[in-house]
Parts: structure tokens; sequence; C-alpha cells
């Protein structure tokens, strides 16, 4: 099995020129053009927590969302969402309640594709190295308590500077982190904010920052992928 994986802040769809156009970002979708994508800040933060990006918007693309949300008009949980293309099998999914002071989340999806199923979380964690820690901690155990080992995938903004210090130590001689580039700021990039973490069913075959003139001014990161082959 070999899928591309992206992983896009999408900064609620509001660009370097401060214009929110969703529209903008779905067409860096199509530009990245991967299998499994999780967005961070899809949702509004204040009222309905409404997404940035129309569900109708979404029926003219190659994806559906997998269903995570709480709110008849979220897209995602603590604007946390999974897109898949379409065809590929949704088995379950779930919003993932993190430790932390902020509003912050994660999703949880297991997919199936070619008859195989793997697992997939979606998350955007805090600033503070200590609850980055923590929230770490407590995705890693509620995927320990699932009931099946399979090939796994975290991506997300990880808010981590360091590529394997810091709260990235939580993880294992079984995970492999990907940081595929510098994302953030999109304007002048400097951080590797946004990270892939696989388990070590999979291999990567190659891996990048998605870095074009439109993804350069749709959001204030760049998105990041990674195709992936299982073992």
């Amino acid at each position: 099995m070999q899928l591309t994986f992206a992983s896009y802040n999408i900064h609620k769809a509001v660009g370097l020129d401060r214009k929110r156009d969703p529209e903008r970002i779905l067409s860096v979708l199509r530009e990245i053009d991967a299998d499994v994508i999780a967005l961070q800040e899809v949702d509004r933060r204040i009222g309905q927590r409404a997404s940035v990006i129309p569900r109708a918007a979404l029926d003219d693309s190659p994806w559906r969302a997998v269903p995570v949300s709480r709110r008849a008009r979220s897209l995602g949980w603590h604007g946390n969402a999974l897109l898949v293309r379409r065809g590929m099998k949704i088995i379950d999914s779930e919003p993932l309640d993190l430790p932390t002071l902020e509003p912050r989340g994660a999703v949880r999806a297991d997919l199936e594709h070619d008859g195989q199923e793997f697992r997939v979380v979606g998350m955007h964690l805090d600033l503070s190295g200590l609850r980055r820690r923590d929230q770490i901690k407590a995705i890693l155990r509620k995927l320990r308590e699932s009931s099946s080992d399979k090939p796994t995938v975290l991506m997300g903004d990880f808010n981590q500077w360091g590529r394997v210090s810091g709260a990235m130590r939580v993880f294992g001689a079984h995970w492999t982190m990907i940081a595929p580039g510098r994302s953030f700021p999109s304007r002048q990039p400097l951080a590797r904010f946004d990270r892939i973490v696989t388990s070590d069913h999979w291999s990567c075959h190659e891996a990048d920052v998605h870095h074009t003139v439109l993804s350069a001014q749709a959001s204030d990161h760049l998105p990041v992928w990674a195709t992936l082959r299982s073992a």
C-alpha cells in the first residue's frame, strides 16, 4: 500500500493578503493531491464554530470529510479535520479531547484502502512544551487502548521547534518523525512546526514542503506531505 499524506494549517482560510478564501485553500490541496489530509484551524473559534470551508465546496473536490465534528456547522474538532479521497472506506472516527488550558484537540480515523486498514490522527498541539508532552502522551495512550495494532500516521501542527527534542522525546523507538522542512511562516519559512509521525509499519518514500506561489499566499503555514509505503 502506498499513499500520500498531507498536513496543512489553513489559518481559517485567511491568506497573507488578509482575505478569507476557502477556494484558494482547495486549490492548494488540489496541487498536492494527497490521499489523506489533516487540516488545522478549519473552523471558526466563536459562535457556532462554523467551518471556513463550505461543505458544498468539498462536494466538488476529490475528498470528503471524516465525521469528527460535534457541532452541526463544524468540519472538525477544535479546528482539526480529516479529508480522505473519495472511495476510501471510513471504518470509524472520533474527536479526541486533549489535556490543555487552551481549546486544543485531535481527531482519529480508522480507514481502509485496497483491503488494508490503517489509522490516522490529526492534531494541533499547544504552544507550551509541557502541555505538548502531555497531549502526545494522551494520544499515544488512546492508541494503546485500541483493540488492534494498525499502521498509524500522526500529523499536524506540533508547534515544536526541535525535530527530536522537547515533546518529541515522548515518541519511542517504534515511531519515525518526519519533519519535511521549514513550513512557518509561509512568507519566509523558519520553523518546522508541521510534522508527520509514522508507526514502524510504514517506510517514507518521499516527503517535502509544498511551497508554491499559491501556497505561500493562502495561509501563514505551508503544507507538508509524505508518500508512505506500508511494510
